[in-house]
């Protein structure tokens, strides 16, 4: 795995052997940032942007986007082998001042009003099997923390069909592979 684009352009990123995470390919990856970059569906600029990336993993998401001048992630993961692996990789690139970690189960544990910020972007990579996306996708809607030209993005499988909560709009999907990536906003 590797950084696709911007300041670490090339640089590779350490990744998890372990058969329970499923990691972010780098042609999804910058399909989803040509698709941020590009699209006249929304309006966002990723220079500067603060980001919230879910079930992070080992970072691969936020770490492209710092590399592509965003401001600042959090990134939230609670998995331990993912979890250190993740800070390997923040200090290999030497990001530590542009990033936190937030050691939570985001299902059970996360309350999003800790947050003392809006963000650009969500990028929410839960594992596959997860059912409870309209769930979280509430939790995020009422803790207001999406800014208002702020997009979430949601990546899964291209077989599943979740339920989302009526106040979320689909503003663009793409599917690449076994993926799905749903571009959305409240």
């Amino acid at each position: 795995m590797r950084i696709v684009a911007g300041k670490f352009r090339g640089r590779k990123i350490l990744d998890s052997t372990d058969k329970k995470t499923r990691p972010l390919k780098d042609l999804v990856k910058e399909s989803i940032f040509n698709v941020i970059v590009h699209s006249k569906k929304f309006d966002l600029n990723l220079e500067n942007s603060t980001i919230l990336d879910l079930f992070s993993g080992v970072g691969s998401f936020g770490l492209e986007a710092l590399s592509r001048a965003a401001d600042s992630v959090i990134f939230i993961e609670n998995y331990p082998v993912s979890l250190s692996i993740l800070k390997k990789n923040i200090e290999n690139l030497n990001l530590g001042k542009r990033c936190k970690i937030v050691e939570k189960d985001i299902l059970k544990d996360l309350n999003f009003n800790i947050f003392k910020k809006k963000f650009n972007i969500i990028f929410l990579d839960p594992p596959f099997k997860e059912k409870n996306i309209c769930y979280l996708l509430m939790k995020i809607f009422e803790s207001k923390i999406l800014d208002k030209d702020g997009i979430i993005i949601i990546h899964r499988n291209h077989k599943e069909s979740d339920e989302f909560p009526e106040e979320l709009e689909i503003l663009e999907e793409k599917k690449y592979g076994l993926s799905k990536i749903l571009f959305c906003k409240f």
